[in-house]
């Protein structure tokens, strides 16, 4: 089996790019962020080097880079391009596949990649395995069921969910309802450092192990 990751999320803004900075850092993994959009915000690659202790992950530079903060399809559609699934392939072909990879999406499955194909689907021809990003909030248990239901009725592989901020008894139901196991949560922090990630990827890091 490859040693590809895909970090999704069970919507937009509930903390992937720090779910991928604590799974890059438990497995001193190589990261690649393959588009980025909103660039005026900065880069997730960018943050991910900000946030990583150990000295043998790489940050694979991204394939495209979209100014506008929208889905890959419509960011690529404002600045006159389309979105090449078959080029994103390619480069990921080039890297060491010795090499743990952590690849983060763009907010969840459904997210249009490009004008033909969905985040989802993408996971499939990279026959990554995924690990789902969820937090707490009104819908959630709707948004995370209904991301577990589509992963297992498609049959990509899952290796389980990373929950962000405090606890609440909805990870227990979405963890028997879905019958995907938990891999960890990461608490709500004032300020995410280096210090922050180094500690939640010790915490993570038994039950990434294990369910690898």
């Amino acid at each position: 089996m490859n040693k590809r990751i895909f970090i999704t999320g069970t919507g937009t803004g509930v903390g992937k790019t720090v779910t991928a900075a604590c799974v890059t850092e438990a497995l001193q993994a190589d990261y690649w962020k393959p588009v980025q959009t909103g660039l005026s915000e900065g880069t997730d690659t960018n943050t991910i080097l900000s946030l990583i202790s150990n000295h043998k992950t790489i940050c694979h530079p991204e394939v495209y880079a979209l100014e506008a903060p929208e889905s890959p399809h419509l960011a690529a559609r404002m600045q006159q391009q389309t979105i090449d699934a078959d080029r994103i392939l390619a480069r990921l072909d080039q890297f060491d596949p010795a090499r743990p990879l952590v690849i983060e999406g763009a907010g969840g499955l459904m997210v249009p990649f490009n004008e033909e194909l969905f985040t989802l689907d993408m996971i499939s021809k990279m026959q990554a395995r995924v690990i789902i990003a969820a937090q707490n909030y009104l819908g959630s248990i709707n948004h995370a069921m209904l991301t577990a239901r589509l992963l297992q009725h498609t049959g990509v592989p899952v290796i389980g969910w990373i929950f962000g901020g405090d606890w609440h008894s909805n990870e227990e139901d979405i963890i028997r309802w879905s019958g995907i196991p938990r891999i960890g949560r990461i608490p709500q922090a004032a300020t995410v450092g280096k210090a922050f990630i180094q500690e939640q990827a010790q915490l993570l890091s038994p039950s990434l192990h294990q369910l690898l």
